[in-house]
C-alpha cells in the first residue's frame, strides 16, 4: 500500500474518532482491518474504501465478583463488535465525504458531516 493511501486512511481514522456523533452512533473506531481499494482520480483527490471495526462501550459494570466481599469489578460490559465499510474522499489531506456501511453493507449506513 502507498504512503498516500496510508496518509489518506489516517486521516479518515482520526475524523471518524473524533467525531462525537460517529461515536454514538458506530462506537468507537477499533482498528483498520483490510484496505479494500484506493485511487486518485485527480491530483490532490483520494478515493479509499477499507473495512473497520467499531466498539459499542457497555453501560454499567460486570457481574464478577472481587474477593473478599470488596463489591463487584470496574470492568464494563462486553458488546460485540461490528466491521463496516468506509467509503472516503480526501481532498488536499482534509476529508469531504465519508460513509460507513453497517454490517458490511447489509445494514444503515452512516454519513459523517465533513
Amino acid at each position: 500500500m502507498s504512503t498516500e493511501a496510508q496518509k489518506g486512511i489516517d486521516v479518515v481514522v482520526a475524523a471518524l474518532r473524533r467525531d462525537k456523533t460517529a461515536e454514538n452512533e458506530l462506537g468507537r473506531l477499533q482498528k483498520v482491518n483490510n484496505v479494500l481499494g484506493f485511487g486518485s482520480p485527480s491530483p490532490g483527490t483520494l478515493l479509499l474504501r477499507f473495512n473497520a471495526s467499531f466498539q459499542k462501550g457497555g453501560f454499567g459494570r460486570s457481574s464478577v465478583p472481587l474477593p473478599f466481599g470488596l463489591g463487584q469489578s470496574n470492568k464494563s460490559e462486553g458488546r460485540g463488535t461490528m466491521v463496516g465499510q468506509v467509503k472516503a474522499q480526501v481532498v488536499n489531506g482534509k476529508v469531504t465525504s465519508c460513509s460507513v456501511f453497517r454490517d458490511l453493507g447489509y445494514g444503515r449506513s452512516f454519513n459523517l458531516k465533513c
